[in-house]
């Protein structure tokens, strides 16, 4: 097989040639181009101070709309479509599932200032806390004895009913007996014998 140049070497002269150097040179002004724009990130202010997770101090209406029909049209602003409507991020989620993962969630969070920690509470705010919930216990409130006393109040009622069913099944079982008996017997027969029917177990 013939070779196409006449010296019989190869022409590799149209590839790139690397200069180390230079790109050497490209990656250091890179790096100070960037240590310069994170000074000047940094010094544009303090980084936001976010105040700690608090419990959400409104009910959450997941069931309003349940049941109802709505006509849903494109051109209907956010807060009319289909769905739930976060008015905070000015989204709509289409369950209620993920509408409750998108008010738990970090975005919905940060939107309200808010970070994704929980503040850490002293001992006293614990005290405290623990006193307001027996406060709310008291006037109303079920202890074990009384949590006892009802399931055996309960347990009672339940075989009382039983009882009286039982009952009432006995007295139709004797009703039907009777009225059997009745029927079997030919009245012409009884009259004879001097039976003036059957009385039933009726009072």
């Amino acid at each position: 097989m013939a070779n196409n140049n006449a010296g019989g070497s190869v022409d590799n002269t149209f590839r790139r040639k690397f200069d180390p150097e230079e790109y050497l040179e490209r990656a250091r002004e890179r790096e100070k181009q960037e240590a310069e724009g994170r000074g000047k990130s940094k010094s544009k202010g303090p980084p936001v101070q976010r105040k700690p997770l608090k419990h959400r101090d409104y009910e959450v209406d997941l069931d309003s709309r349940l049941g109802k029909t709505q006509v849903v049209t494109p051109i209907a602003p956010l807060s009319q479509q289909a769905g739930y409507y976060c008015s905070v991020c000015e989204c709509v989620v289409k369950d209620s599932a993920n509408y409750l993962d998108h008010i738990n969630g970090k975005k919905h969070q940060r939107a309200l200032g808010m970070s994704m920690r929980v503040e850490r509470a002293s001992l006293q705010q614990v005290q405290e806390r623990f006193e307001k919930l027996k406060k709310r216990r008291e006037p109303g409130s079920f202890t074990e004895q009384d949590l006892d006393e009802r399931i055996l109040k309960q347990q009672e009622e339940e075989e009382e009913r039983k009882r009286q069913r039982r009952e009432r099944k006995k007295e139709k079982k004797k009703e039907k007996a009777a009225e059997e008996e009745e029927a079997d017997i030919d009245p012409d027969i009884a009259a004879m014998m001097g039976f003036g029917g059957f009385g039933s177990s009726k009072k």
